[in-house]
């Protein structure tokens, strides 16, 4: 919700890349596309997930993240966001954890170039899909345990990644707790982007009231990887404001913050859950 403080709109901007195996000319093309956003007018620029790595397979994706401390991306992203003087949503830099394993992490940073939040992906890609797919994040990465909601001159930025949005639960819980605003960086297959992108994000839109920004991956990566583009921005009553198709680019679209409190007040489901018990 906004309220008398909250600025009534903001442009966005989704920048949508095609990542290739290594993290500095990743971050020098993501770069591009945030300066090109910053200088349309843009206040918050989001990227994708895995934005400064898209590699096949646990053992190249171990040799090249990072830990935080030490993650090229991390003051990449600080330095961009003072530089435009915008608020960035880095999508995801692969961190290397004291594990072994790797954090999916999204950071929230500041125009003074702070990092103001951190989320890590919860749910893990463990699926087998028709035409010989297989993915196994769990085999390399640590699933998050807390849901993160960051705040913003423009009220509550909830953050979430990827496979995400198919928990629906997720976004409730964030639109509870004050998000007006979800991201959803990502990088869907295709055969999966096809049959249910643009219905889950939209459905996520109308279920919480929020606006919904996805910034995707989109081509042919390393290894063969394809995945489907169509980075979109989604209003609360679930209209498709803008979308990117399957070219590396930035979309933008001024946001009218006020349509928030109109879909709740239109649905007022958030106030309407019940107990119940199970079958």
């Amino acid at each position: 919700m906004t309220d008398s403080a909250t600025p009534a709109t903001v442009r966005v901007a989704l920048v949508q890349v095609n990542a290739g195996p290594e993290i500095l000319p990743n971050l020098e093309q993501a770069g591009v596309f945030v300066r090109e956003a910053a200088a349309d007018g843009a206040k918050l620029i989001c990227l994708p997930e895995n934005v400064s790595l898209m590699v096949q397979g646990r053992d190249n994706i171990l040799s090249r993240v990072k830990p935080e401390e030490s993650h090229p991306g991390v003051p990449f992203f600080r330095n961009l966001a003072r530089e435009t003087g915008t608020w960035i949503m880095t999508g995801t830099l692969g961190c290397l954890l004291p594990d072994g394993r790797v954090a999916n992490r999204a950071f929230v940073i500041s125009p003074e170039g702070e990092i103001t939040a951190r989320y890590d992906k919860i749910h893990m890609f463990d699926v087998d899909l028709a035409g010989g797919e297989s993915y196994r994040e769990s085999a390399t990465y640590r699933p998050g345990e807390q849901a993160v909601v960051a705040d913003t001159p423009w009220g509550g930025l909830g953050l979430s990644i990827c496979y995400d949005v198919r928990f629906a639960y997720l976004y409730r819980a964030l639109a509870k707790a004050g998000a007006s605003i979800i991201t959803v960086p990502a990088a869907f297959t295709v055969p999966t982007g096809r049959a249910h992108w643009h219905v889950l994000l939209r459905a996520r839109a109308i279920e919480t009231g929020c606006f919904i920004l996805a910034p995707a991956q989109t081509g042919i990566h390393d290894g063969g990887r394809g995945t489907y583009g169509h980075s979109v921005i989604i209003s609360p009553w679930g209209e498709v404001l803008a979308d990117a198709g399957e070219a590396p680019g930035v979309i933008i679209a001024d946001l009218d913050l006020s349509k928030v409190a109109e879909a709740r007040r239109m649905v007022p489901s958030l106030r309407h859950d019940r107990t119940f018990e199970g079958p």
